[in-house]
């Protein structure tokens, strides 16, 4: 496992646009990543490498946020939307405009997708997560996953026939 500077630096922006897609503000999102970063260092030594350092830092952030939302008292919910988020700091204004209305149109559609649909499309496609990855993450079978995944698939399928 590489060390916790390294980690933060490559995973902390990802982090929190997954906790904010899980439905956690902005701010408490950075807060949050914080506590995900501290929750490691304390559970560092019971790594076991039987998963990416990736997948276990998302196991992480989504045990936080199911905690965070406990203690708001509110019900876990699901975020329709992607967070908008251009790595290329050089995008013309017109790139960036059309990367805003392509993810637009697909927050537009993974709102007909219930919670469970949109949590398997975010991590097995916009964060290229692997089925067994995606399985870790979300503390799932990997067959749930995968029929998570037709089914989702099935339905934006449709929707976007129907357009």
């Amino acid at each position: 496992m590489g060390s916790i500077e390294e980690l933060y630096e490559r995973y902390s922006q990802e982090l929190i646009h997954f906790l904010i897609y899980l439905g956690v503000k902005k701010e408490e999102a950075e807060d949050l990543v914080q506590e995900v970063f501290i929750r490691l260092l304390k559970t560092k030594c019971l790594f076991k490498g039987e998963s990416s350092e990736r997948t276990w830092l998302y196991t992480i952030a989504k045990n936080i946020a199911i905690d965070h939302f406990r203690k708001q008292k509110n019900s876990y919910t699901f975020d329709c939307e992607i967070p908008i988020h251009i790595k290329d700091e050089q995008a013309l204004p017109d790139e960036v405009a059309m990367k805003k209305e392509q993810l637009d149109w697909i927050n537009h559609l993974l709102c007909c997708c219930t919670e469970d649909q949109k949590k398997v499309i975010y991590c097995r496609y916009l964060k290229e997560m692997s089925i067994g990855e995606t399985a870790l993450n979300l503390g799932w079978s990997e067959s749930k996953v995968k029929t998570t995944q037709h089914r989702a698939l099935k339905l934006l399928k449709k929707s976007l026939v129907s357009i």
